[in-house]
């Protein structure tokens, strides 16, 4: 392989990888209102021994208190502020899949705790947001922080 076929399959590599590596939930979003299509949290993704938590960074609505707390939690964030709150708990990665469950959501605006799915899309620009209770599901495309 000469100098130019080696330079091109490095970048070839390398373009691949960075598309690949983008197919995860990991990484920093908006949630966007469902009725408004505005941004109104980022939140952080973070994954540490195969688990994926997700933290509010900011509170992007004009309107939105910065020291608005959950009122409506029930659990251990009950009263706490919610910028800085961990609302995405103990999602993994399901085998064969580009999809993430296992873990909780809340919302902070009830205080509802919903089983989870996160599935990347878009080549990883979007992700959708899903939580369930029983047989009730309700979901969010999520949009990737450049």
């Amino acid at each position: 392989m000469n100098f130019l076929q080696s330079s091109i399959a490095i970048a070839a590599l390398t373009l691949a990888s960075s598309s690949f590596a983008q197919m995860t939930p990991i990484g920093t979003w908006h949630s966007i209102d469902d009725k408004t299509k505005e941004a109104k949290i980022e939140i952080s993704l973070t994954e540490t021994n195969g688990v994926i938590t997700g933290k509010v960074l900011k509170l992007l609505r004009p309107s939105a208190k910065q020291d608005a707390v959950c009122s409506e939690c029930t659990d251990d964030r009950k009263d706490k502020a919610i910028l800085g709150m961990e609302l995405i708990r103990g999602a993994k990665k399901t085998e064969g899949k580009n999809e993430w469950e296992g873990g909780t959501i809340l919302d902070p605006e009830n205080g509802k705790i919903y089983k989870l799915k996160l599935t990347p899309m878009n080549e990883g620009k979007e992700l959708e947001v899903r939580g369930y209770i029983a047989f009730f599901s309700r979901g969010q495309t999520w949009v990737r922080v450049k």
